[in-house]
C-alpha cells in the first residue's frame, strides 16, 4: 500500500521497512535522477534486514506517486532538495538519527546536506555515482537518455514507476543538466566540510561519470572509504546487489560500534 507524508499541503510518497532495533539509525534512501521508491526494487529492505537499521524511502516531489514539482527546475534544484525539502521530511517523519544513502543525484543531494552542518542526527554519508561536478561524459549519456525517451521506449518504461509524473520527472531532470549553464555546476566546496564517516562507491564502468568524481571526493573528505566496483555501471545496487550489500553493511556496522561506544 502507498504512504505518504505531507509537507506543506503536498504529498510525498513513502515507504518504511522497520525491522531494526529503536535506538540504530535510520537509513534514509535518496533516489536518482530518473528514481522514485518502487526503482529501488528490494535493495532497501535487503539493507534493512542486514544490518538491522529500520530503512526509510521516499520519491522526491515530481517523482512516483508523489506531487508533481513545477517546471522548468532550477539549476539549483539539489541545493533545495538537501537544504529545504530533505530536512522537512526527516522531521515529519520522525526520524532522529540516521545515514543517508543516495544514488547519483540522490548522493549528490546528500553530499550538500553533510557538508552544510545543518543535519541533526546524521551518523553517516553513502553515495553510489555521485556527481560533485559536471562533466562531458554525463552530459553526452543524458542526451542519449533524452533521444531514448523521444525515440524509443523510455517513456513506456518509465511510466511503469512515475505514471501521471512521467514527463515532469524526465523533463525536470533532463532539461536542467542539458541547460547551457549546467557545465559550470559543481559542489565539491561542501566536501571539505563533511564531518561524518563517508563511504562513496561508483562502478568502474558508469556510462553517467569518470573516475575523477570519486577522485575528488577521495581528495577532500577526512572520514571517507571509497569503493570501485567490477562489471559494473551506474547502478551498484541494482548492478552488483550482493557485493555492494557487503560494502555497506560493513560500513554501516563501524558506525553501529562507535554509536554503542559513546
Amino acid at each position: 500500500m502507498t504512504k505518504f507524508l505531507i509537507i506543506n499541503s503536498q504529498k510525498i510518497e513513502i515507504q518504511w521497512y522497520e525491522q531494526g532495533k529503536k535506538n540504530y539509525p535510520t537509513l534514509i534512501f535518496l533516489h536518482e535522477g530518473l528514481g522514485c521508491t518502487r526503482m529501488w526494487k528490494n535493495f532497501p529492505e535487503n539493507l534493512s534486514k542486514k544490518t538491522k537499521c529500520p530503512a526509510f524511502i521516499f520519491s522526491r516531489f515530481g517523482y512516483g506517486n508523489s506531487d508533481p514539482c513545477p517546471l522548468p527546475w532550477k539549476i539549483n534544484f539539489m541545493h533545495k532538495e538537501a537544504l529545504t525539502i530533505l530536512p522537512d521530511i526527516i522531521k515529519k517523519a520522525g526520524i532522529k538519527t540516521y545515514i543517508l544513502i543516495g544514488h547519483s543525484d540522490g548522493g549528490s543531494i546528500g553530499i550538500i546536506l553533510s557538508g552544510s552542518r545543518i543535519a541533526k542526527g546524521l551518523k553517516g554519508l553513502i553515495t553510489m555515482a555521485s556527481h560533485v561536478f559536471c562533466e562531458q561524459k554525463t552530459l553526452q549519456s543524458i542526451h542519449q537518455a533524452k533521444k531514448y525517451y523521444e525515440q524509443q521506449d523510455l517513456k513506456q518504461r518509465l511510466e511503469k514507476y512515475h505514471g501521471k509524473n512521467t514527463e515532469n520527472a524526465f523533463r525536470g531532470w533532463n532539461d536542467v543538466w542539458l541547460d547551457s549553464h549546467f557545465i559550470n555546476w559543481n559542489i565539491e566546496k561542501y566536501l571539505k566540510k563533511i564531518d561524518i564517516p563517508m563511504l562513496a562507491i561508483q562502478g568502474k564502468n558508469d556510462q553517467y561519470g569518470t573516475i575523477k568524481q570519486i577522485k575528488s571526493i577521495q581528495r577532500q573528505v577526512k572520514l571517507v572509504k571509497t569503493e570501485m566496483i567490477d562489471d559494473c555501471g551506474h547502478s551498484p545496487h541494482l548492478e552488483q546487489q550482493e557485493a555492494v550489500l557487503n560494502v555497506m553493511g560493513k560500513f554501516i556496522h563501524q558506525i553501529l560500534i562507535h554509536q554503542n561506544k559513546s
